[in-house]
């Protein structure tokens, strides 16, 4: 078990490292938007003397997990065509752990790169010290493994890397604009209000916003850190069994 996990993850890390367009990809686009948002809104005060750009820099983190658990478990449906799937499901090797080794794979990298990032706001002047560093990159592993999850459990239901792509940006994108991480979404129409208490994205941006220490004004209208962290344990647990199960139900076809 722990071996097919540790190959299964080793085998994720270095062929996304390998591939320069998805590591570009997953890691340029989002500091785009970054510099992007926070200059047209540089003048913008979110509350409590904060700028756009320290605002936004939370949902950026968020962002560069959710767009690494795109380019990283997009690799299942390119592992289906290629034979390896068929190979590694009739081994002997449990449905489990191949379902962990990609997830902790693709959670991996999204927290290498968030941390990266981090690093690279920390330069940029933005406020950040040695406990909130640690704790954000706690949090960031814990997001990574949930939206890895998630994206594992679509790729793995689908055959289309083209279908893949549209149904992340159709269902991924919407849970991360409503999540609090562009805008405050106390402030949003009440007909989208109310989806941010069961969007879990927010409880992932909330625990972000925490960690990085926010000003009070900021988290004025986020639930408490402990619920944060709580819920987006339950999500990357629940996206994990998701996983799971989608590997044992399909198990028979991919085989095939």
């Amino acid at each position: 078990m722990i071996l097919a996990v540790r190959s299964m993850w080793q085998r994720e890390i270095v062929r996304f490292l390998r591939d320069r367009s998805r590591l570009t990809g997953s890691l340029m686009q989002p500091i785009v938007f970054w510099l992007l948002f926070s200059g047209a809104l540089a003048r913008v005060d979110m509350g409590g003397g904060q700028g756009y750009g320290s605002y936004f820099f939370a949902g950026t983190l968020a962002m560069i997990s959710l767009f690494t658990a795109i380019f990283a478990t997009i690799t299942v449906i390119e592992d289906r065509k290629d034979g390896f799937l068929q190979g590694v499901l009739v081994s002997p090797v449990p449905r489990s752990a191949i379902a962990l080794g990609k997830i902790l794979g693709g959670a991996t990298l999204g927290t290498g790169l968030g941390t990266f990032f981090l690093a690279i706001g920390a330069v940029a002047g933005m406020e950040v010290t040695l406990a909130s560093a640690v704790e954000t990159v706690g949090v960031l592993l814990l997001l990574s493994v949930a939206v890895t999850g998630l994206g594992f459990s679509l790729a793995w239901v689908m055959d289309s890397t083209a279908g893949y792509h549209g149904i992340m940006m159709l269902f991924l994108m919407p849970m991360l604009l409503l999540s609090g991480a562009f805008f405050p979404m106390n402030e949003a129409h009440e007909w989208l209000a109310w989806i941010r208490w069961v969007n879990p994205m927010t409880y992932g941006v909330g625990a972000l916003r925490h960690a990085l220490h926010a000003p009070p004004e900021v988290l004025a209208g986020l639930p408490a850190y402990n619920t944060c962290l709580a819920a987006s344990a339950v999500f990357a647990v629940a996206t994990f069994a998701l996983g799971t199960a989608v590997v044992n139900r399909r198990s028979a076809r991919n085989a095939a």
